[in-house]
């Protein structure tokens, strides 16, 4: 039987962070191939991308496979990073949008690979790479995310929508920043907050831990439930003390590493593979939204409070080798019978999962930062994956 009183705690990290820089930078480059294809005449549906980013300081190496427009060059490539770095907000000495050097080592895919996932004759296209996802979605919040790695990145959200308006005391805010916050749980339910922790950059040496505290503390409380913070709460913010040399000068950066604070901040599993810098091909990312999108519908149905979808695929192989769903517990039909109402309900092909989310367009550089999962739908401006319009077809395919 699942514990019913327990904490839980996630992080999250903002999109200065080293890590995240290389994310979002590794994205603008699948988004910009998926702006020019088009427009040089090339088919979306053959457009690829797989692009690796490290960051240190003042350096930026852009490395890996693409099939795109060759009006795409890397002189291209070069100022699409150096306005990513400049929208995030680096302009420190140690990494500067402007004074950054920037290698582009991007080649073109390999043929090898290319033969497995392309479609032809009678062959129909194969995911990009073997590999498992998983999706999940629970009762903790509205949007059918964990309330811990929620709440964690709404925090950073905020916050960096404040630094960037350039008013107010935020303005004294660099880009880089983490935050931790750990829920407390009763009756499988979370109602409270016993440990905040907040480490954030700022660019006024001279700002104490307690200075930071008075500037980010009402951003934090703002973004938790009413009542969620009690005098009990313990906080943490900036616990070393001055957090002032930031982003890819104070730390490395490479893009991927930040793959469970990308999905649901450890509630529940991770396939192992990371999302930025791909194309739709490469389930890792695709078949990763997918699950995401069949749980959350499973929720939204009422079929279950809590729902973690697994997907496998082998490379050049269409279908899904197994569809694997675990309700905790809390389902209301059989979990056998949903795995086969899953696949009735959307073709889980590397195609029919792009055709299905309407993936081949450039909406990945917003996915970079505060989670992949949890935004808004796709009508409001969100994402495809977040809609919960299979719900009725679902509890008719369940029965």
């Amino acid at each position: 039987m699942a514990r019913q009183s327990y904490l839980f705690t996630s992080e999250s990290v903002s999109e200065g962070h080293p890590d995240k820089v290389c994310d979002r930078i590794s994205d603008e480059i699948v988004d910009l191939f998926y702006r020019e294809g088009p427009k040089a005449g090339i088919d979306p549906w053959v457009i690829r991308a797989a692009c690796e980013t490290l960051a240190t300081t003042n350096q930026v190496v852009i490395a890996g496979e693409t099939r795109g427009p060759d009006t795409v060059t890397h002189d291209w490539i070069s100022h699409v990073a150096r306005m990513a770095i400049r929208d995030i907000g680096y302009e420190q000495d140690g990494f500067h949008w402007q004074n950054a050097d920037i290698k582009v080592l991007l080649h073109p895919q390999s043929a090898d690979i290319a033969q497995g996932v392309d479609s032809g004759g009678n062959k129909e296209e194969g995911a990009g790479d073997q590999g498992i996802m998983f999706g999940y979605a629970t009762r903790d919040t509205p949007e059918l995310m964990p309330a811990p790695i929620y709440y964690a990145h709404k925090i950073l959200e905020d916050l960096a929508t404040a630094r960037k308006s350039g008013k107010g005391e935020a303005a004294k805010l660099g880009p880089d920043s983490k935050s931790q916050v750990t829920v407390r749980y009763e009756g499988g339910k979370p109602v409270g907050v016993t440990q905040i922790v907040v480490s954030h950059q700022h660019i006024d040496e001279k700002l104490t831990s307690k200075d930071v505290r008075a500037i980010i503390e009402p951003y934090v409380r703002k973004a938790l439930p009413d009542g969620w913070i009690g005098k009990d709460t313990i906080w943490h913010i900036n616990p070393t003390g001055k957090f002032f040399i930031g982003g890819p000068d104070g730390d490395t950066g490479l893009t991927g590493r930040k793959i469970i604070v990308d999905t649901y901040g450890g509630a529940a599993p991770h396939g192992g593979g990371a999302f930025s810098g791909k194309d739709p091909t490469k389930v890792d990312r695709s078949a990763a939204y997918a699950a995401r999108y069949l749980a959350k519908n499973v929720v939204a149905a009422g079929l279950a409070d809590r729902c973690c979808i697994q997907l496998s695929y082998a490379i050049g192989v269409a279908q899904p080798l197994s569809i694997y769903v675990d309700t905790y517990g809390t389902g209301k039909v059989d979990e056998a019978k949903l795995e086969r109402a899953l696949a009735e309900v959307m073709d889980l092909s590397p195609r029919g999962i792009r055709k299905h989310l309407d993936l081949n367009k450039p909406i990945y550089a917003r996915t970079s930062a505060y989670g992949h999962f949890g935004r808004k739908p796709d009508g409001e401006g969100g994402f495809s994956w977040e809609n919960t319009d299979l719900a009725e077809a679902l509890k008719k395919a369940a029965g």
